[in-house]
């Protein structure tokens, strides 16, 4: 039995991203590390739990899977058919369930299969441990023992979540519940920690500090988030670094520890890049979007399921372009294969940019051999029609205007008074989003009564109103707002007389109205790279050791890790924020566009990644209290 992990594949000089070497170490660290002796040549069974199983969907493909030699996928809590002449490997989680299923699975005279091949996806305990090697029957058919330490879910090429999607009720509800927390705060670290372990870096970490760590003043469990969560990361990797063969003993990169009150208004603000618009406002089902193309015998329209990834150039291409861009970018696209191909201009219209989905499905039978390139075509062809068409039926583009002039201070309680009263037909969540963008702008129009009369005037129905209430739960303390160097901190500009949540960056020139807005993590992530955060708003975990560490405890590991040390010569040191209640597209967004601009990898970490109405629907729940009994109906 092998109690150590092979040397990682991701050594060498070509530089790989974030999710390439996640991708990697699934694929060759813990499947192709099982084949060894009998084992090379048979199929092999991978059995998951349900966090394992989304871990290595959201990193490969279920080709490149069966490409490792496995034949079959099972979830280890379901009844299995025994399968005796085959090994099977175990991704699962390190806990007291997942071990009592693995050893029914392979005790007795009768096991499931031939030998197992265990992979922890974070530090497993020695409890664990012990209670598997008691079991001196299942250890001899025990072929591999290790952590892999991997418990995060890639969602981009430069983004991951660690899955806490109650993060913000849990954390920030009116309920606060310091048990509730911590749980959620300890699940969240450890999983943070293993993208180090797995990455095999070492960071600095940088966490938005409290008002005080002074005991004399009075802070809220939702002031200590960022500064619990940088103590529970910060112990995770001391283990690492005292246990973990390999690991940097000095720091290879930079973690900034955020949370959602650091900008309320990204979440909710509509963002004009294809992809935010995209899961904005055509109801996908995580990144799957239902295209319709006609029947080629002639009959009804035949739905296709289609993922907006990584593996479609175009998708590629535009999903950071302003919708505009993109429209016009598409356009020119088909324009040109239209002009360079005699076939295609016999069966499209004069204007190849108005070419309907039925003339580009008669050029795909016509043209086969470029029916790929043309069906990617036609789809985000018909994807932004689709999007500019709501635009126009929504009056997106006033909307639009509105909450940027609120959010640059071009606007106030008088304009928006008179786009709810002259702009009727709205729709009700614009009109919500329209005033959680306010509040987060004039928090102190609560106290004047101001968000109620204009709540009254939106004729918003309580759940609703509830949404716009709870952004004061995300509001920054008074005095962290006061002390601040931020320049785009909520201030009274007297000179400019406006009231803004963002300024106009300088040298940042704008290329498509609508896109002035910026999250605020994209001034801070500069900062961080030139060294200009303030070190006072922002301190390193390492010089609070101490304090932090009297903020979290409980953390143990077994960790059994052996990895080369990181290539950086093509890029500079990565830099990894985390943002605890939700990370936007516009921040996934902003990561990438840094990445190019400072040859740095910026890497995005969040409890999940909101769309505006999940993050709408989760404020609507902060207030949710669990039923009492006094509420059922006996």
């Amino acid at each position: 039995m092998s109690m150590s992990d092979s040397d990682s594949s991701s050594q060498g000089s070509e530089y790989k991203n974030f999710r390439q070497i996640t991708r990697d170490r699934l694929l060759n660290e813990m499947l192709r590390s099982t084949k060894t002796g009998d084992s090379k040549s048979s199929w092999k069974v991978l059995i998951m739990d349900k966090a394992t199983l989304k871990i290595i969907s959201n990193a490969c493909k279920m080709s490149d899977i069966t490409d490792e030699g496995v034949s079959l996928v099972e979830d280890i809590y379901k009844r299995r058919q025994p399968l005796p002449t085959m090994d099977a490997v175990y991704f699962i989680q390190p806990t007291k369930e997942n071990v009592v299923m693995f050893l029914s699975d392979m005790t007795g005279k009768s096991p499931l299969y031939r030998k197992a091949f265990v992979f922890f996806s974070s530090p497993v305990s020695r409890e664990l441990v012990n209670h598997i090697k008691r079991d001196r029957g299942v250890m001899s058919r025990i072929g591999a023992l290790r952590e892999m330490n991997l418990e995060y879910f890639p969602i981009d090429s430069q983004g991951f979540i660690t899955d806490n999607e109650k993060a913000l009720e849990e954390l920030f509800g009116e309920e606060e519940s310091s048990r509730k927390g911590d749980a959620c705060l300890n699940l969240m670290a450890t999983r943070i920690a293993t993208v180090f372990a797995s990455l095999r870096e070492f960071p600095l970490v940088r966490y938005h500090a409290a008002k005080s760590l002074d005991p004399t003043t009075m802070t809220t469990f939702r002031d200590l988030i960022p500064t619990k969560l940088a103590a529970g990361v910060w112990n995770c990797l001391m283990k690492y670094k005292a246990n973990l063969p390999n690991f940097p003993q000095s720091e290879t990169c930079e973690l900034l520890i955020l949370d959602r009150s650091i900008d309320q208004i990204a979440p909710i603000i509509h963002e004009w890049t294809y992809d935010a618009m995209c899961h904005d406002l055509l109801n996908l089902e995580g990144n799957k979007y239902v295209h319709e193309v006609p029947n080629r015998t002639g009959g009804l329209p035949e739905k296709k399921e289609v993922l907006l990834e990584d593996h479609d150039p175009i998708w590629l291409e535009l999903r950071h372009a302003h919708i505009a861009d993109a429209s016009e970018r598409l356009h020119e696209k088909m324009t040109n294969f239209v002009s360079k191909n005699k076939a295609a201009q016999i069966h499209g219209s004069r204007d190849a940019g108005n070419l309907s989905t039925r003339e580009l499905q008669m050029m795909v039978q016509a043209l086969p051999q470029y029916s790929e390139q043309i069906e990617k075509l036609s789809l985000h062809v018909d994807i932004a029609g689709k999007i500019n068409k709501i635009i126009r039926e929504m009056g997106l583009k006033e909307l639009g205007q509105m909450e940027q002039d609120l959010v640059f201070g071009d606007a106030g309680t008088k304009d928006l008074i008179n786009f709810l009263r002259t702009k009727e037909d709205v729709t009700r969540e614009n009109k919500l989003r329209l005033l959680m963008i306010y509040a987060a702008v004039y928090p102190e129009k609560f106290e004047d009564g101001k968000i109620a009369k204009l709540m009254e005037l939106a004729r918003l129905p309580q759940e609703d109103t509830n949404a716009v209430y709870n952004m004061r739960l995300l509001e920054v303390s008074s005095e962290t707002k006061k002390s601040s160097i931020i320049p785009f901190s909520l201030k009274f500009d007297v000179h400019k007389k406006k009231h803004a949540a963002r300024k106009d960056r300088p040298g940042e020139e704008v290329a498509w109205q609508l896109s002035r807005f910026y999250p605020i993590i994209e001034e801070l992530v500069e900062k961080l790279s030139k060294a200009e955060l303030s070190k006072d708003d922002y301190p390193c975990g390492q010089q609070h050791g101490p304090v932090l560490e009297t903020l979290m405890t409980g953390y143990s590991s077994d960790s059994i890790l052996r990895h080369a040390s990181s290539d950086f010569k093509q890029m500079g040191q990565r830099i990894f924020v985390f943002i605890v209640g939700g990370a936007t597209r516009s921040e996934l967004r902003v990561c990438h566009k840094l990445t190019t601009k400072l040859k740095r990898e910026i890497v995005l970490g969040s409890s999940s990644l909101d769309d505006p109405s999940h993050f709408i629907t989760k404020m609507k729940l902060l207030y949710a209290n669990e039923l009492s009994l006094d509420d059922l109906q006996i």
